[in-house]
């Protein structure tokens, strides 16, 4: 993942560009045979043009990558607002269960990370082949990068990282996990870069004809590889049969006890007998999934939901099942969010006033999540971010272009950019964050100095008696160690690196 953070350079020897955006806070990425096709409705502004490596994709992650322009500070803040999210789910979520995922059907803080995720991968896509002339050029380095995220996807989330509280490494590989974020934001990184690659690359500037639909057109083949996806992930859901299947649990005395699940339906979106979870299993192997499930929370299966709890007594089996949550089918389903997210980079490169950029972002975010709301309370198809149901895409996707929008207007528009230039620092630096705090390897590593037991390390220390002894509330002092001990170090960290021009690539 090459060029996948951002570094910002200011070359004084370039031309002025027309933008209306202010100055050194502007996004500008057309070319002058595009600028022609455009009518501007407001008179712009000349502002210098900055050479941007931009964005990142990893789990936590946006995939960047480079590209002449203008700064797009608006998208790299989302980004850190992602990362931070992340990080505040993963490690406070088990305090807070209604910021964590939804045990099934529903919507929660932690479950907007991965569609935000794969919205910035799809606008940052839309800026990636600036410099790229030669079709093999693109695919090369397309594949080379989605090589490099299921690498690290298998390393940081297959089983072989224990981080950050258990001490050793190293996974049996009759059970390793073979997806994870990584595994899914490099599907549908390379779906959409692909198609976007074979339609841009070497190919005529793409000339917006009149109408608001003309957009749609001039990329139509984007749109038709996130439809084409989003029905094979309805046909497969709605048609495939779905049998009767077993598993083995391992208890705590070392006793294998087999269980059977009876399903024998088509169509079915509950825990136990979707297409999402038969697809997985019969492609990867049961013993290939995801063992500890959202789904453990359920209702169903304690009546601590949505809290962790011990299992009813009359609890179904499939509460002690694995289950994939960033698995095949419905990782199909995700390119849609990547498609939507290209969508608003297209809108970035075409139009040059805001007034422009906010109507579309705002008309099509709104609308994406009006859709997703009717389609959830309907009960037509729920909001389920385990099976990334359609109205989850919409709900969500209609989420990040609001979102976007939002930072746009106060950032660009408005110009608060000091507020936010922690995020920035972080921005670019994101890897590190996400494999060092998201994933725990920092932790990890302190944590194996510890004194005579591991519990007795500087972090438990920090966390017990800095924060939940003196709050006298494990849930409290959990939440603020993740904001102080965690967010804002890690903020402060990456701020010094960026003082010092260190920055990490893969």
């Amino acid at each position: 993942m090459e060029e996948l953070f951002v570094k910002e350079k200011q070359n004084d020897d370039e031309k002025n560009i027309s933008s209306i955006s202010r100055p050194d806070v502007i996004i500008d990425c057309r070319t002058k045979e595009e600028e022609a096709t455009v009518t501007v409705e407001e008179p712009p502004l000349r502002q210098k043009t900055k050479r941007v490596a931009t964005l990142d994709a990893f789990r936590g992650l946006t995939i960047v990558v480079s590209a002449k322009q203008n700064s797009k500070r608006c998208l790299f803040v989302l980004v850190l607002y992602v990362l931070q999210l992340m990080i505040l789910v993963d490690d406070a979520g088990g305090a807070y269960s209604r910021i964590d995922h939804s045990p099934w059907n529903g919507c929660t803080l932690a479950d907007f990370v991965m569609p935000f995720f794969l919205f910035i991968v799809g606008v940052a896509i839309a800026l990636a082949f600036k410099k790229i002339s030669n079709i093999k050029q693109g695919v090369k380095k397309i594949t080379l990068r989605t090589v490099k995220l299921v690498f690290w996807g298998l390393i940081l989330q297959g089983g072989y990282s224990h981080a950050p509280d258990d001490l050793q490494y190293g996974v049996d590989m009759k059970h390793i996990r073979w997806c994870g974020i990584l595994q899914r934001i490099a599907l549908v990184y390379f779906v959409i870069a692909m198609i976007e690659a074979f339609t841009t690359i070497g190919r005529p500037r793409v000339i917006l004809g009149h109408g608001h639909i003309s957009i749609f057109t001039a990329h139509r083949w984007q749109w038709i590889g996130g439809f084409a996806a989003l029905i094979i992930y309805i046909i497969t859901t709605y048609a495939l049969y779905v049998p009767d299947w077993s598993f083995s649990v391992l208890d705590n005395d070392q006793l294998l006890h087999h269980y059977t699940v009876v399903c024998g339906v088509r169509g079915h979106l509950g825990p136990a007998c979707n297409a999402v979870g038969y697809v997985d299993r019969q492609v990867w192997g049961i013993n290939h999934l995801y063992s500890y499930p959202v789904w453990t929370r359920h209702k169903d299966c304690t009546f601590s939901s949505p809290d962790d709890g011990p299992l009813r007594d009359d609890a179904p089996s499939w509460c002690l099942a694995p289950f994939e949550p960033e698995g095949l089918l419905s990782s199909v389903s995700a390119i849609l969010s990547g498609t939507i997210g290209i969508h608003y980079g297209h809108v970035l490169i075409h139009f040059k006033t805001h007034s422009q950029r906010l109507k579309q972002w705002v008309a099509m975010g709104f609308g994406f999540f009006i859709i997703g709301i009717i389609l959830h309370f309907t009960n037509a198809i729920p909001i389920n971010k385990q099976l990334y149901s359609l109205s989850y895409v919409c709900f969500t996707a209609g989420a990040a272009g609001i979102v976007f929008s939002g930072f746009y207007i106060l950032i660009d528009v408005w110009g608060f950019r000091k507020p936010f230039l922690f995020l920035e620092w972080i921005g670019m630096n994101a890897m590190l964050v996400f494999v060092m705090a998201a994933q725990g390897i920092f932790a990890a590593f302190i944590n194996g100095w510890y004194y005579r037991d591991p519990e007795n390390s500087i972090v438990h220390w920090i966390q017990k008696h800095v924060f939940i002894n003196v709050w006298h509330s494990r849930k409290l002092g959990t939440l603020l160690y993740v904001i102080f001990a965690e967010i804002a170090f890690w903020a402060i960290v990456a701020g010094i690196l960026h003082k010092l021009g260190v920055y990490w690539k893969l």
